[in-house]
């Protein structure tokens, strides 16, 4: 049975100083959430030191990061190592998210590529795989999910790909209030861990519009453990309610 993991994307939010005020708010409240259950939060790098030093008295909330490059060091100007990840306490990065593919030209080759350095440093990945609504339109869903799922764990071993997270983000639900119908968005995931037989026991996390509200909804759904959620985990309370919510099935 994969693990239930709830993930927070701040994108482009919060100063330093931002950051540690959250922390105060949101970790103690954690302490209480299910100990099966995986509460990761992905501030900005400017503000991973200040939240690996508020975590260390909450070793309950683990510490993600938005991106990373697969290679440990070079001339590559604006790019962050996993040692330089590592040396702030960081634990998980998300790679593939939609805006990076749209907006960096990231490719499911280099998605390939943050995954195998990762796991070979001893880091979680979250891959983040979705269509755009042209493509739904299309009805090219699942072909579009299933190749980026496959592109981004290709010649993994299966207990390498064991240690991965995905997430589908439809990208025309992110962060405009439409929803994917929870249970089209089971649908969907179920495909996933379908197409590569190792994702059987690999945790699958909804995110497009996750809110405390609709978050018991989507996690009802059998291929659904988990969120990668984006402005619900801005606010400290409404990020702790969609956590608690999400634990109580």
């Amino acid at each position: 049975m994969p693990r239930t993991v709830i993930a927070g994307n701040w994108k482009m939010h919060k100063t330093a100083a931002e950051t540690r005020a959250f922390v105060e708010a949101f970790a103690p409240l954690m302490a209480d959430v299910p100990a099966d259950t995986e509460i990761v939060i992905a501030p900005p790098f400017t503000a991973l030191a200040a939240a690996h030093d508020a975590l260390r008295a909450y070793p309950r909330v683990r510490l993600g990061a938005q991106n990373v490059h697969w290679e440990p060091q070079g001339a590559y100007t604006g790019e962050i190592s996993i040692a330089m990840l590592q040396e702030h306490g960081v634990s998980h990065a998300i790679v593939g998210h939609s805006e990076r593919r749209a907006y960096c030209n990231e490719l499911d080759s280099t998605v390939n590529l943050k995954v195998r350095a990762l796991l070979a440093h001893g880091m979680t990945p979250i891959v983040a795989v979705g269509e755009t609504l042209e493509e739904r339109d299309a009805g090219e869903t699942d072909t579009r999910v299933v190749s980026q799922t496959r592109c981004a764990l290709d010649g993994l071993t299966d207990d390498e790909i064991a240690r991965v997270i995905l997430a589908y983000e439809p990208i025309w639900a992110i962060g405009t209030g439409k929803n994917c119908d929870p249970a089209e968005a089971g649908r969907v995931m179920g495909a996933i861990r379908a197409c590569v037989p190792a994702l059987a026991d690999v945790p699958l996390l909804y995110g497009g519009s996750m809110k405390a509200e609709n978050v018991a909804t989507y996690m009802s759904h059998h291929h659904i453990n988990g969120g990668l959620v984006g402005g619900a985990s801005l606010d400290p309370a409404v990020f702790a309610t969609l956590v608690r919510n999400a634990t109580t099935r």
